[in-house]
């Protein structure tokens, strides 16, 4: 193990009101669209991560300027649809996967080449899946056998296409709609699944004609981008920390405030009320087009169930914190279908199951999910492998283990939910770094 470690032991119960940090995923795109835009976009809620703002240094080396009046905000001066400037310099993603795959399509339809890198986890991961529908559209993007960096060729003229994504991703989708507002002619992306609809609400925010339904979204090319300001929601993958610790600790009871409830992202609430969870959704609103609401979490003891399919592409980000429900729920859970955990920051399924064994857990690894046997969690060391979420749902782990839990390579927590242990502290947890 390496870097930073935690330690997260035994907990009573949690109580009180928190605000989780700004969505990355609404984040990302609103820089992005405030730098194409015609005028100045003002952001609200910006979460102060180490991938958003390397999406923010990038297009800053393209010529956009932004200023930062507070933390969380942000006022991004667009430069318009043609207007960012190239360099010479590499462009550094750092652990950002979004970031990396929504700009090789921004970026595909400029005039001038850029190199897109990333760090040792990242540049492990696959572009394929953005960078083949990309080039049917007439870019051209060298990889290293399939992974970053990504070398764009600028000055290639792009045409639409009708693309059916064999992977239900948002990312994939959002690639090819960057791409698509540069191309000649309509850009469609139909899914297997419905995915996340982030890009399609922020474009029609923006003032980009679009058409959209769930899973499937058609641009065309040759329209402006006028700038709106944005307020971004509290992000639902980092409320599921807390969602799940508060339903696996006795006598717990939390509000989550303004979390955003985005229905192709929320797919964790409906497995935990499969196992019995007691979750209220309260004070329901909108803003920015997109749903939010205050989440009301109370413990109450879990079953283990068969994850029905049709929910799985809503929480991928948020398996590895139901991973530590399954483990402390009554009985078996079985999650099929989510092979696709098998290439984010880390392979969370080997990664999860291999932590949670080490802590004395019964779990059974399978090629896209997992066999998961409730009962005591013991303590141990496990390593995270630099994946953020592996890094947290472990120390949710320790707040119920028998004895405490050490968690190696937490570093990356950073990269999404900065100041996760004082939040986490504030409402009851027991987790320390290492000495």
């Amino acid at each position: 193990m390496t870097s930073l470690a935690w330690i997260s032991r035994a907990a009573g119960p949690l109580h009180g009101e928190l605000v989780v940090p700004g969505d990355k995923s609404v984040s990302h795109r609103a820089l992005m669209f405030g730098a194409l835009a015609e005028g100045t976009t003002h952001i609200r809620g910006f979460l102060e991560g180490e991938d958003t703002r390397a999406t923010a240094a990038i297009l800053g080396k393209l010529g956009v300027r932004f200023d930062t009046p507070a933390p969380g905000e942000r006022v991004v001066h667009g430069v318009g649809l043609h207007g960012l400037r190239g360099t010479t310099e590499s462009l550094d993603c750092g652990n950002a996967g979004t970031g990396m795959r929504l700009l090789a399509g921004l970026l595909a339809g400029q005039a001038f080449d850029s190199t897109l890198v990333g760090d040792a986890s990242l540049s492990g991961r696959p572009m394929r899946r953005v960078t083949d529908p990309l080039s049917e559209m007439g870019a051209q993007i060298d990889t290293n056998d399939g992974k970053p960096p990504l070398r764009i060729h600028g000055g290639r003229k792009l045409k639409g296409i009708s693309y059916k994504s064999p992977v239900a991703s948002a990312q994939i989708k959002s690639a090819l709609l960057l791409a698509g507002l540069y191309a000649e002619g309509e850009t469609e992306v139909i899914e297997p699944h419905p995915t996340r609809d982030y890009t399609e609400s922020m474009l029609k925010a923006f003032g980009w004609p679009i058409e959209y339904s769930p899973g499937k979204a058609k641009v065309t090319g040759g329209h402006v981008l006028r700038a709106v300001d944005v307020d971004v929601p509290a992000d639902f993958s980092s409320a599921a920390f807390f969602i799940v610790a508060a339903c696996i600790v006795p006598g717990s009871h939390l509000r989550l405030k303004g979390v955003g409830l985005n229905p192709r992202r929320t797919g964790l609430l409906a497995a935990l009320e499969l196992m019995g969870a007691d979750i209220a959704v309260e004070n329901e609103r909108e803003s920015g087009g997109e749903a939010i609401a205050d989440l009301v979490v109370r413990y109450r003891p879990l079953h283990g169930v068969a994850l029905p399919l049709d929910i799985v592409p809503d929480m991928i980000d948020e398996f590895p914190a139901l991973f530590v429900a399954a483990a402390c729920a009554e009985g078996m859970t079985t999650i099929r279908g989510a092979a696709e955990l098998r290439v984010k920051e880390s392979d969370r399924i080997a990664t999860m199951a291999n932590g949670l064994k080490a802590c004395g857990v019964l779990i059974d690894e399978l090629p896209d999910g997992a066999m998961i046997r409730g009962g005591a969690i013991g303590g141990g060391s496990v390593d995270s492998h630099g994946d953020h979420r592996i890094a947290m749902s472990f120390a949710i782990a320790g707040l119920v283990s028998t004895a405490p839990i050490t968690i190696g390579d937490c570093a990356n927590v950073a990269t999404s939910f900065p100041g996760f242990i004082d939040l986490a502290n504030g409402v009851g947890f027991s987790l320390t770094e290492a000495a």
